[in-house]
């Protein structure tokens, strides 16, 4: 007889137990009469929830055995939905969501009201559900709006302090302003004319005069452009959602001028839905073809200061038009003096897919070509309007990930 496992290797059985699911089932009860092993309540729900999507043979999955019927009644799917949510880490939550959704045939199923506000918010679950929106029955449309909203409001919060603060920090640096404004502090210069104030015994400098930059330059000659064209193919689900946002918070900044364009084989200028993120983010169409070169010419009539524009290219460069006029114009654009960036992806992880030649391509051209977390958004925003160069910005990110 072999020596009784310790807590932590009975912790570690079990955890296995789980993850094998029912075929360790009798060799895990055989081991319990011997060793005194069983699972905790809370372990034998989770097995029951995980057994209703990967081993869908046993009575309680969702698409077939005993007691399931032509498919999944809505008050069970809600009640396994709540289960999850309640057993399993936030992150663990949106794999199953997932894996839920492809496995047992519950796509259709999330466009019923009362299931939507049970699922966890996840940018890939949403980006499903904009590539169906068209098919969204009108009782589900403001359920899944709400859903859509929880998603952009998480992004905001990620984004929205930092993406302004790269804006006032880059913009009219050299104007100072009697105004004060927390966002606009110079912290050099204020630092640097206090020295003599500083306090030995708090240890710290104290302010006797503040000094702010200049934001309430908006004079055209001055305003900064600011151009996403956006590709809007399904592959770029995730890019589209993290632009939208982006696009909405800079398009609330009365320094820089916005404009969204997407595009898939036709153009569709979207800026008058920037107040709105949810509302631009049901603009876009997902699916479809790409003309990428088409997008670009049409963005090019934006450009009324090619010193002062900036032009994000979000594709994953599948051009499916022409690619030496592609080629040719961002060449011309970058030749004027705009300041060209090609996000292959904005996405938190994982490599994107994309044309590796046509990258090359483009790269050729001196524009910058690379999938850009969305945390790296800001800083990328604030040195292209500080003119600084976006390649070593390129070649410092893509060292960070390795």
């Amino acid at each position: 007889m072999g020596r009784t496992p310790n807590k932590d290797e009975i912790e570690r059985i079990k955890r296995w137990r789980l993850i094998l699911g029912s075929e360790s089932k009798e060799r895990f009860e055989a081991m319990n009469r011997q060793e005194g092993l069983s699972l905790t309540e809370e372990q034998v729900l989770m097995d029951q929830a995980l057994a209703a999507i990967y081993n869908r043979s046993e009575s309680g999955g969702f698409g077939s055995g005993k007691g399931a019927g032509n498919g999944p009644s809505n008050p069970q799917v809600s009640r396994w939905l709540g289960d999850v949510r309640t057993l399993f880490d936030k992150d663990l939550v949106t794999v199953i969501q997932s894996d839920a959704i492809e496995r047992c045939g519950l796509r259709q199923m999330l466009f019923e009201p009362e299931l939507l506000e049970k699922v966890e918010p996840d940018i890939q679950l949403a980006s499903q559900i904009l590539m169906l929106k068209d098919q969204i029955p009108q009782r589900s449309k403001e359920s899944v709006r709400a859903f859509i909203g929880k998603i952009v409001e998480e992004i905001n919060k990620l984004l929205e302090a930092d993406i302004r603060r790269a804006v006032t920090s880059a913009i009219n640096r050299r104007v100072h302003s009697p105004i004060p404004s927390a966002a606009a502090l110079d912290f050099p210069l204020t630092i640097q004319r206090n020295l003599k104030n500083y306090n030995p015994e708090l240890k710290t400098i104290v302010p006797e005069h503040f000094y702010f930059f200049d934001r309430t330059t908006t004079a055209p000659s001055k305003q900064w452009t600011v151009i996403l064209d956006v590709d809007q193919s399904g592959s770029m689900g995730e890019s589209v959602i993290y632009a939208s946002v982006m696009s909405c918070i800079l398009a609330s900044m009365a320094a820089v001028r916005t404009h969204v364009v997407a595009f898939d084989t036709k153009v569709v200028d979207l800026t008058e839905k920037c107040e709105d993120p949810v509302d631009l983010l049901f603009g876009f169409q997902l699916g479809g073809g790409t003309d990428i070169s088409q997008s670009v010419a049409y963005c090019q009539k934006f450009v009324e200061n090619p010193a002062k524009t900036l032009f994000f290219l979000i594709t994953d460069l599948e051009e499916g038009g022409n690619r030496a006029s592609l080629l040719r114009r961002l060449k011309e654009l970058k030749e004027s003096g705009v300041t060209v960036t090609c996000l292959l992806a904005i996405a938190d992880g994982g490599k994107p897919y994309y044309d590796a030649q046509m990258a090359e391509r483009v790269a050729g051209l001196s524009v910058p070509c690379f999938a850009c977390n969305p945390k790296m958004l800001p800083t990328l925003l604030e040195r292209a309007l500080k003119g600084q160069d976006l390649e070593s910005f390129r070649k410092e990110f893509e060292k960070r990930k390795r």
